[in-house]
C-alpha cells in the first residue's frame, strides 16, 4: 500500500501482509522447534543404546581415550599441514589439467584424432583404477624405473598419483559442463563474428565453468580426504602419524583425531558447496536473474 507523507511516497504493509509474515514466522519457529526436538531424540536414543551396550567400556577405552587424545594430538596436527599442502598443490593442477582433457576430447578436426583418443584412453583408465592402487603404482613403479629427474619424495608421488586420478573426473566434470550449454550460445557468438576459439573462450567456458562449480568442489572435498592415501608411501601425514600413535601405545584415539581434523576441513566446504548449489538453483529459476 502506497501513501503520502510530507509530499513524499513511501510504502506500507497492509494489515494482511504483515498478518501473512507473522503466520510465516510463526510456522518457521514451530518447524525449527520440532526439528530440534527430534533430532535431540534421536541423538539421546542413539547415545543411550551405545553408551548401555555390554563392549562400550572397551570401546570407550580403545577408541575415546582422552589422554591419548591430547598425546597425539600434535603430531597428527603437524601431518595434517602435509596434508593440506599436498591437496593445495595438487588441486589447481587438476584444474588445468581437466580443462585440457575436456578440450582435447572435444575436438573434432581429423588432424587432432590422436590427441582426443589420448584423452579419451587417459579418462577411461584412470577413472577406472582405484585411487589407492595408483598411489602404489606410482609410488613404487616410478622409482623403480631410475630415470634422471624424477623425483623420489614420497609425498610429491603421493600427490601426482591423485592428481592424476582426480584429473580424469574433473575432465568429466569440465566436459559435461561445456555439453550443457545450448549450441545457440555457439551459433550466436559466430554469428557476431567470433571464431570458434573466440566463441569457447568468451561464451561457452565462463557459462560452463560456472555452471561446474559446485560438483568441483565436490571433487575437491574428496580430494581432501584421499590425501590420506599417501599414507602407504611413508611420508608422515595425519594418518601415518595416528598409525605410529597408534602402533605404540595399542590404542585407536589417534585416529580418532585424524578424523576431527579431516571432519574440520570437508564440512565446511560440503556446506559451502550446497550453498552454491542452492544459489545455482535460483538462478536458474524463473525470475530468479542472471
Amino acid at each position: 500500500m502506497t501513501v503520502r507523507a510530507g509530499g513524499e511516497t513511501a510504502w506500507v504493509k497492509s494489515e494482511r501482509q504483515l498478518e501473512r509474515e507473522r503466520r510465516r514466522r510463526r510456522a518457521g519457529v514451530r518447524s525449527g522447534s520440532l526439528a530440534a526436538a527430534s533430532t535431540a531424540v534421536c541423538v539421546a536414543v542413539v547415545l543411550a543404546v551405545v553408551v548401555t551396550s555390554p563392549g562400550w567400556p572397551r570401546v570407550h577405552e580403545t577408541f575415546f581415550n582422552w589422554g591419548e587424545f591430547t598425546d597425539a594430538f600434535p603430531d597428527v596436527l603437524r601431518g595434517f599441514w602435509l596434508n593440506v599442502r599436498i591437496f593445495l598443490i595438487a588441486e589447481p593442477v587438476i584444474l588445468v589439467l581437466g580443462m585440457l582433457v575436456a578440450l582435447a576430447r572435444g575436438l573434432r578436426n581429423p588432424l587432432f584424432f590422436p590427441l582426443r583418443a589420448l584423452a579419451v584412453a587417459y579418462t577411461d583408465v584412470f577413472r577406472g583404477i582405484p585411487t589407492i592402487l595408483l598411489v602404489y603404482l606410482v609410488g613404487f613403479g616410478l622409482p623403480a624405473l631410475r630415470l634422471q629427474g624424477l623425483p623420489d619424495s614420497p609425498a610429491v608421488l603421493g600427490g601426482f598419483a591423485l592428481v592424476l586420478s582426480y584429473g580424469a573426473y574433473v575432465a568429466e566434470v569440465f566436459r559435461a559442463g561445456i555439453d550443457s550449454i545450448h549450441p545457440s550460445q555457439r551459433a550466436a557468438a559466430r554469428s557476431l563474428g567470433l571464431s570458434k576459439t573466440q566463441s569457447l573462450r568468451f561464451v561457452v567456458l565462463p557459462q560452463a565453468v560456472r555452471r561446474v562449480v559446485p560438483p568441483l568442489l565436490n571433487d575437491f572435498a574428496s580430494l581432501q580426504k584421499d590425501t590420506a592415501l599417501v599414507a602407504v608411501l611413508g611420508p608422515l601425514e595425519a594418518l601415518r602419524q595416528a598409525q605410529i600413535h597408534s602402533a605404540t601405545n595399542f590404542n585407536y584415539t589417534p585416529y580418532l583425531a585424524t578424523a576431527v581434523l579431516f571432519i574440520a576441513l570437508t564440512v565446511p566446504m560440503a556446506r559451502f558447496t550446497d550453498h552454491l548449489a542452492v544459489r545455482a538453483e535460483r538462478r536458474r529459476a524463473p525470475g530468479g536473474g542472471t
